[in-house]
Parts: structure tokens; C-alpha cells; sequence
């Protein structure tokens, strides 16, 4: 039985897809390790989004090609993003490479490995190969009690910005009963959260012509039993309609919160970007989230140094942002892809002004977040229990913080164990994060 190692980098949609090979795999005899220098075969499953990610991923595929000379590695694959972004370069500078596979030759790889290193090949990147559809048997890299459920693959958005389309295609949704069957295999496991992602979340089943899919598939998935928190990640905004916002408010396993990614705030950065929101219409969609459902939590990202970017277009976002108060915000320094649009505009912004930008952003909200943490002592949620971290602090989140990006809570003075979900009343607030401890005794 051969023993494979996995390294799996960048964004949760590309972790959803390291999970699903892995479960081809193994329920195909392969045995799974945690250390490379054990494994016989090695995946590394890349990032090609930003320039840091791409180096990020080059650098993890030499540290993995050692092991052929100094551990028990006999193959090196490399798939995913960067594999199917620069397939040629990879294979010429990385001789250690076995085989290349992108980001849909995954189910190629079994045959791959089967062949006992007989198929000479070594770039698989426009082979045609069908996605994986069979999720039930994926083996989870997160924690039991939560999991990442992607519902779609690709994106056919046309941002200035972004090279996801033409590495990903354009949007494929998942059909509706794959994902009920997935959730509810999860769900039988002990999972309880499921974070839905794709590249754009709210065009679920467009492609398919399924009028409100998302709406209709959050209505199936809180019928299975044992989901307790569904939560939605990279929302476009100008589909965040009136049928989603009411499944939000409707849905008691729908988490009020909602992941609205706007990159800026200007109407002419916007259209720069190849944006399709303006100014009043992102307006429009906050207030109409905020009046309907009280006490919705919001997080967005924004880009800090795109083309043409002013000093008067920054200090606009500034104001937008001091503004709106956004629960969470993630901010990016623009990197210049080649293969993007913005790629070949004029104007391009000097990497520190971008980043001095970026850091005002984060400051301000550091402030307004402290602030709003600071409004919630005194109040009870429920808690997601994680588990002791590395400082032997015992962490879990509310409803409205998700995994690796969010604040936590800080437990104190309780007794449960990791998974259970139990009311807690906020004692106190450390920045980003919260201080909590049970109003009742853990089941």
C-alpha cells in the first residue's frame, strides 16, 4: 500500500478539491501520511492567484522535491491553479516533477499512479478529464466539526483584477442533490458547520437556468439533520437580491452573516475594474441587509493601489469604510497579473503607496472593530468550541465569525469539549477577539 503525502495551498475552494482527491485515493487503497519524508507519492496542490502565491507555491514544490533524494518519494505531482496558469515553466525549471495536472484533470490521477510509473507524460494540464462530482467520500483536512462545501467551480465575472476565470472556466454549478448528499454524509460525521464557497456563491445555478438556487438549495440543506450553521462566503454584491436576504432572515441554521466581497468603493474604480456595482446600488444593498436583518454581520475585502487609483478614490473608500463599520474587512495591495486585464492599464501605483494605503484601512477598522466587539459584553451567543490552541487558550467562534479569518472567542471557566455548541455570555473584548464563558453546563 503506498503512502501519500499532501500539501495543499491557497484559498478553501482549492482545499475542498486536495479533500476530494485524497478520498478518491484512499478509498482506492492509498494510505494518507502527515509526513512527507513517509510518503511515496507527494501532491502538491498549488495557488496561482497573486504573485505571493505563486511564489509561495513554487517555493513548497522544491521543499517537497528533496524528498525524491532524501526521503522515500518515487513521484512528485503538482496540480492545481499554478499548474494550469504556467505549465510549461514548471515543468522546465523542476525536473523532479513526475506529473502536472491542473485544475481539472483530478480524477486523471488515480489511472496516473495505477500506471506504476509506466506513463511518460508528464504535462496532463489540457487533457480532458471530468471534475469530480462524487464529494461523498472526502477525506476532511478541517477540524470534525466544521467543513468548506463547494457548490460551484469556476467564475464568469470578467474583473480587471482577476485570473480565476481563465484558469477556472466559466461558472459550473454543482447539481442541488450532490450537495444535499454531500452535507448530509458530513452532517452523519459530526460535522455541524458548513461554510459554502465557490468563486461567486450568489450565482448558484444560473448557469443551469435554476431560478433563486441558492435560496432553494439553503432551504434543502437546513432540512438535514444535524446542520447546525450554514454560512455564505464570496457573495457578488449586485446578486445579493431580496429572495436571498429573506432565506438569511428566514433560515434559523443560515448564519446572519454574509461574505459581500466589494474591492472599492468608487464608481470610477469600479468601472475601472470591470466591476458590475456602483456606489448607490452597494448603498442600496447594505441598508436593505441591515433593516431587514437586525444585527446582520458584514465582511468584505478591498483592493488598495489598482490602476489609476487617486489619492481622492482612496480617500472615498476611506470615508465608505468609517462609514458602513464592516464587522470584518480584509484588504490587498493590487498585484499586477500577467494573463488580467488591468494588467495592460496605464497609471500603475507605487507598491508602498499601496500598502501605506492598506494599512490605514486596517488600522481604522481595527478601531471600529474593537469598538463593536467591546458593544457585545454583556451579551449571550452560542459558541462553537475549537478546542485548546497552541498557548493552551481554549477558542471557539460565534455564528458570525468564520474559520482562519475572523476574530475568536476566548473560553474561560467552562468544561467542554471541542465540537459542542453552547450559549456563552461575552465578558470581554481583546482587539479583534472576545472573552466568553458558559450561562449553562456544557451537554
Amino acid at each position: 500500500m503506498k503512502k501519500i503525502g499532501m500539501v495543499s495551498l491557497g484559498c478553501p475552494k482549492n482545499l475542498v478539491d486536495s479533500e476530494a482527491l485524497l478520498g478518491d485515493l484512499t478509498r482506492h487503497g492509498y494510505e494518507l501520511t502527515p509526513e512527507e519524508s513517509e510518503a511515496d507519492i507527494i501532491i502538491v496542490n498549488t495557488c496561482g492567484f497573486l504573485q505571493a502565491s505563486v511564489k509561495e507555491s513554487i517555493d513548497t514544490i522544491l521543499d517537497m522535491a528533496r524528498h525524491k533524494t532524501s526521503g522515500k518519494c518515487q513521484q512528485l505531482i503538482v496540480t492545481g491553479c499554478l499548474a494550469e496558469r504556467h505549465p510549461e515553466e514548471l515543468l522546465a525549471e523542476i525536473p523532479e516533477i513526475d506529473h502536472l495536472l491542473g485544475t481539472k484533470q483530478y480524477p486523471l490521477l488515480r489511472s496516473l499512479l495505477d500506471g506504476n510509473g509506466t506513463v511518460q507524460q508528464r504535462n496532463h494540464v489540457h487533457e480532458p478529464a471530468q471534475y469530480f462530482e462524487a464529494y461523498g467520500d472526502r477525506v476532511l483536512t478541517t477540524p470534525f466539526y466544521s467543513a468548506y462545501v463547494k457548490i460551484a467551480e469556476g467564475c464568469s465575472n470578467k474583473c480587471a483584477f482577476c485570473i480565476i476565470p481563465k484558469l477556472r472556466g466559466p461558472i459550473a454549478s454543482r447539481p442541488l442533490a450532490s450537495i444535499v448528499e454531500e452535507v448530509r454524509r458530513l452532517a452523519a460525521g459530526g460535522v455541524k458547520e458548513f461554510n459554502l464557497v465557490s468563486q461567486d456563491t450568489t450565482l448558484y445555478g444560473y448557469d443551469i437556468r435554476m431560478k433563486d438556487g441558492l435560496v432553494r438549495l439553503l432551504d434543502a440543506l437546513a432540512e438535514i439533520d444535524g446542520v447546525a450553521w450554514l454560512r455564505l462566503f464570496y457573495c457578488y454584491p449586485t446578486a445579493v437580491n431580496d429572495a436571498l436576504i429573506e432565506a438569511v432572515q428566514r433560515i434559523d441554521q443560515v448564519c446572519n452573516y454574509l461574505d459581500v466581497p466589494l474591492q472599492h468603493t468608487h464608481d470610477f474604480m469600479l468601472k475601472h475594474m470591470i466591476r458590475q456595482e456602483t456606489e448607490q446600488g452597494v448603498r442600496r444593498m447594505l441598508d436593505t441587509l441591515r433593516t431587514r436583518i437586525p444585527g446582520v454581520t458584514l465582511r468584505t475585502t478591498f483592493i488598495t493601489g489598482f490602476p489609476g487609483e487617486r489619492d481622492e478614490h482612496f480617500q472615498h473608500m476611506v470615508d465608505f469604510v468609517q462609514e458602513m463599520e464592516f464587522d470584518h474587512l480584509g484588504v490587498f495591495t493590487y498585484s499586477d497579473e500577467p494573463g488580467t486585464t488591468a494588467y495592460d492599464l496605464p497609471d500603475k501605483v507605487d507598491a508602498k503607496v499601496a500598502q501605506e494605503r492598506k494599512d490605514i484601512l486596517m488600522a481604522m477598522q481595527k478601531d471600529i472593530v474593537c469598538r463593536k466587539n467591546k458593544d457585545r459584553i454583556g451579551e449571550v451567543h452560542p459558541v462553537l468550541v475549537e478546542g485548546l490552541q497552541e498557548d493552551c487558550l481554549l477558542t471557539g467562534r460565534l455564528p458570525v465569525q468564520g474559520p482562519d479569518i475572523d476574530g475568536q472567542v476566548i473560553i474561560e471557566n467552562s468544561s467542554v469539549e471541542p465540537g459542542d455548541i453552547v450559549p456563552m455570555r461575552i465578558t470581554g473584548a481583546l482587539d479583534y477577539d472576545l472573552v466568553a464563558t458558559s450561562v449553562t453546563p456544557a451537554p
